[in-house]
C-alpha cells in the first residue's frame, strides 16, 4: 500500500478512520470523554434559535454564505450548481427541439414542389429516418432520465460504467447531520465530493493568480464599500466572478471575514484544547497528534482546512523577494508563515462563538499555542493530510470485525486505483475517483484470493 490522500477515502472508511483516531487520541490523553457526534455538523436547531433565524430571514432574505453553518453554505452552493445545469440541459432540449422542427420543416419544402407537379412519389423516395435521433431513441432518453439499473454495471462497458460511477460520487446533500457514526449500513462506499466553499475557493484562487506578489496581502487596509457589495453578492446567491479588476486586498478582507463570522469555526470548539495541547509537543510526536486530530474533522471542515492550509502555504513560499528570468527583482509579499498564523489562528481556532461574551478575549497562552499550532498546520499540510499505509491496515481490520461483507470490494478498489498527485482546484473536477455503490454485485474473480492471499493481516485485531 501507499500513502492516499484524506479525501480519497470512501465515507465508510473514513468514519471507521473517525473511531480510531479518537480511540488512539484518548490513549495519548489528548482528548477526554468526546463523543463524534458533538465533533460533526450540529443538528436541529432549538425552537428560539428557530424563531430567531425565522425572523432573521425576513429581514435579510436568509443570506446564503456569511454567518451560517459550514455544510448549510456547501449545500447552498449545491443547489445553485444544480439550477444551473437544470438551466442548461433545458436549454439543450430546446434546441434539439428546434433543430427537430426546422428539419421536419426542411423535409416538407422537399416534398411539396414534387407533390404538386407529378403528384405523390413512391415511398421510396423518401425513406422513412426519425426527425430527431436524440429525441426518439428510447434507450438514450431513459439514461439520460438515470433508468439504468446500478446493479448491471460490471455488464456495461467501460464508458458507460465510468460515467455511471461519477454519477455515484457522494454528495454533501447525501451527508444528513443526523445521521449516526455507528449505523455504517447506511454510509456509501464511495468517497465524498471534494467540499469547500465557493467563496473560500474563489478568493484563494483570485490571490493566488494576482495578489502572491502584493506587499502585505492580509494586512493592508480594504475598501469597506467593495467588501460589503462582494459579501452581499454571495449572501444573494449570485455566481460571483473575482478577476483582476477586483482589488486583492478586498478578496483577502473577504476571505477573513467569512472566517471570522463561521457559527461553527474550522476547527470545532469541542477540540480547540486539544489542538492547543499540541503545542507543547514536539517533533514526530506532535505532528502525530495533530493528523489524528485533523482526522476528527468532519468532512466539510477537514477539506476546507486543507484548501486554506494549501493555500497559505502558496502565500508563504512568496514571502521572500526573488528574481526573475530577466535578472529583474520580484518582491515578496511579506507575509511568513508566522505572519500568516499570526492573522488566521483566531479565525480558524475559536474558542467561543462570534458574538458571544468574552469572544475576542484571549490569553497569552492561548495565543501564542495558536500560532504556533497553525505554524506546524501551514508547514506540513501535505502530509498531515494523508493516511499511511499502517492506518489504511488498521481502517480495514477494522471494517473486518464490523462489515466482512465490504472488504473485497475496497481491498480491489484500493489496489487497482492508480496513484494520483494533489490538484484539488475544484469541487468535483479533481474530487477522487468514484466507484460503484453498495448496491451493485460484486463479481467474484481471482483477483479477490490475490488479495486476500497478500493482506494476511485482517485477522489481526485492531485493538478497539
Amino acid at each position: 500500500m501507499q500513502p492516499v490522500p484524506l479525501h480519497s477515502l470512501s465515507e465508510l472508511e473514513r468514519a471507521s478512520l473517525q473511531e480510531i483516531a479518537l480511540y488512539q487520541l484518548q490513549e495519548k490523553l489528548l482528548v477526554g470523554d468526546l463523543s463524534l457526534a458533538k465533533v460533526g455538523p450540529k443538528g436541529s436547531k432549538s425552537i428560539r434559535q428557530k424563531l430567531e433565524s425565522f425572523s432573521k430571514e425576513k429581514k435579510d432574505c436568509s443570506p446564503q454564505t456569511f454567518g451560517i453553518p459550514l455544510f448549510q453554505v456547501i449545500a447552498n452552493d449545491r443547489a445553485y450548481k444544480q439550477l444551473q445545469e437544470a438551466v442548461k440541459k433545458s436549454r439543450r432540449l430546446c434546441l434539439e427541439v428546434e433543430a427537430t422542427v426546422t428539419r421536419f420543416r426542411a423535409q416538407r419544402q422537399k416534398r411539396t414542389p414534387m407533390g404538386r407537379g407529378c403528384g405523390l412519389p413512391p415511398c421510396e423516395v423518401f425513406p422513412e429516418e426519425p426527425l430527431c435521433p436524440a429525441l426518439l431513441n428510447n434507450s438514450t432518453w431513459s439514461q439520460r432520465r438515470g433508468a439504468m439499473s446500478v446493479d448491471s454495471i460490471t455488464d456495461l462497458s467501460d464508458n458507460t460504467s465510468k460515467l455511471l460511477e461519477a454519477l455515484q460520487l457522494s454528495h454533501p446533500h447525501e451527508l444528513d447531520p443526523r445521521r449516526s457514526l455507528g449505523k455504517k449500513n447506511t454510509l456509501s462506499l464511495n468517497p465524498i465530493t471534494w467540499q469547500v466553499p465557493r467563496i473560500v475557493d474563489r478568493c484563494c484562487k483570485h490571490i493566488e493568480t494576482h495578489g502572491l506578489q502584493t506587499v502585505g496581502i492580509f494586512r493592508v487596509g480594504s475598501s469597506k464599500k467593495r467588501v460589503q457589495q462582494l459579501r452581499e453578492e454571495f449572501d444573494r446567491g449570485l455566481d460571483v466572478f473575482l478577476d483582476e479588476h477586483q482589488s486583492v486586498h478586498d478578496v483577502a478582507a473577504l476571505l477573513k471575514e467569512f472566517l471570522r463570522d463561521m457559527p461553527d469555526s474550522l476547527v470545532p470548539r469541542e477540540l480547540y484544547a486539544a489542538f492547543l495541547s499540541t503545542a507543547a509537543m514536539e517533533g514526530p510526536g506532535q505532528l502525530a497528534a495533530l493528523q489524528l486530530l485533523l482526522f476528527l474533522l468532519p468532512p466539510c471542515h477537514s477539506d476546507t482546512l486543507h484548501r486554506l492550509l494549501r493555500f497559505l502555504g502558496e502565500v508563504a513560499r512568496h514571502a521572500e523577494s526573488s528574481w526573475g528570468p530577466d535578472g529583474q527583482e520580484i518582491p515578496g509579499n511579506k507575509m511568513t508563515v508566522s505572519n500568516l498564523a499570526t492573522i488566521f489562528g483566531p479565525n480558524i481556532l475559536q474558542k467561543e462563538k462570534p458574538g458571544e461574551k468574552d469572544a475576542g478575549a484571549m490569553n497569552f497562552e492561548d495565543s501564542t499555542a495558536i500560532i504556533l499550532v497553525l505554524q506546524r498546520l501551514i508547514e506540513h499540510h501535505q502530509t498531515l493530510f494523508m493516511v499511511s499505509p499502517e492506518m489504511q491496515r488498521d481502517i480495514l481490520r477494522r471494517l473486518f470485525q464490523t462489515d466482512p461483507d465490504v472488504i473485497d470490494y475496497l481491498l480491489r478498489r484500493k489496489f487497482n486505483a492508480v496513484p494520483s498527485t494533489e490538484s484539488e482546484d475544484s469541487a468535483e473536477e479533481h474530487a477522487p475517483s468514484p466507484l460503484p455503490g453498495r448496491t451493485c454485485t460484486l463479481e467474484s474473480s481471482s483477483v479477490s484470493s490475490e488479495l486476500y492471499s497478500s493482506v494476511s493481516f485482517l485477522n489481526l485485531d485492531v485493538g478497539i
